[in-house]
């Protein structure tokens, strides 16, 4: 689906579906678009849910420039779900999208059903090199990200998916980017100072941490999971910051049980 945001064309990913249930709004990470959501959308979307999986501006088939910083990021995001006509949202965001995400919870907490934080820290640094290779959109960059996105089991094979490696899907979708919009992405995600919850904010809270991630170590995401008065950490195993692609079945039952506890309520 396509909408028009800010007077630019976005790409809005459904799930392969056209629910009307619960909206859910899932927001990609640095570099990325809506495809690396493909199995929760196409879950939740057959379930009867309403996904919104945009691709951020500059991202996958979205027109327009990348925005450069997360405050920003946000603000887009709710103008999104404004011109959809979405009132209130389960919001979900994985790595740089969890930082949109809390951020969206921080601004407007009554339009906020739950929260999940998928690969999170607060603040969310990024190396030198990384940061140096990306403003000089050097392939290196690319490939540092993708090495330190996957656990070591992922870097040797390690997909579920039989026949599909998750180091060249990660490279393929890196390599898509167009001039300048990773090193944004990464500068945002660097320049980005934690956001205290909001007052009175009671929704449930998930938290998914890879115990091998490099990029959002689970030091780090224990230390945003502190910050809420009620959250729950799902802690995975041998999993690195590309969680969506290393743990997908273990991904998704929990998102699930984040959504149902909002179903039921």
């Amino acid at each position: 689906m396509r909408v028009v945001v800010d007077g630019e064309s976005v790409f809005v990913g459904q799930g392969s579906g056209h629910g009307e249930g619960l909206a859910i709004l899932m927001l990609h990470g640095a570099g990325m678009d809506h495809t690396v959501w493909t199995l929760p959308a196409r879950y939740f979307a057959r379930h009867g849910y309403r996904v919104i999986a945009p691709d951020l501006p500059a991202h996958g088939r979205s027109a327009g420039k990348a925005m450069l910083s997360i405050a920003d990021m946000a603000a887009w995001a709710w103008r999104l779900l404004d011109v959809l006509g979405v009132d209130r949202a389960v919001v979900l965001g994985h790595s740089m999208g969890s930082l949109i995400a809390a951020s969206m919870a921080a601004s407007a907490p009554a339009r906020v059903l739950a929260l999940g934080l998928l690969g999170t820290s607060q603040p969310m640094r990024v190396s030198d090199p990384l940061l140096d290779a990306a403003r000089d959109d050097d392939p290196a960059a690319f490939a540092m990200a993708n090495t330190w996105s996957h656990s070591a089991r992922g870097r040797l094979g390690g997909n579920p998916q039989p026949g599909i490696w998750l180091m060249a899907s990660g490279s393929r979708l890196l390599d898509r980017n167009r001039p300048g919009v990773y090193a944004a992405d990464l500068s945002a995600c660097n320049a980005f100072e934690p956001v205290a919850p909001a007052d009175g904010l009671s929704v449930p809270v998930l938290i998914l941490a890879g115990e091998a991630d490099q990029m959002t170590p689970l030091k780090a995401a224990l230390g945003v999971a502190s910050a809420f008065p009620a959250c729950t950490v799902r802690r995975l195993p041998g999993c690195g910051h590309s969680m969506l692609g290393e743990k997908p079945n273990e991904v998704l039952d929990a998102l699930a049980g984040l959504v149902d506890a909002v179903s039921v309520s």
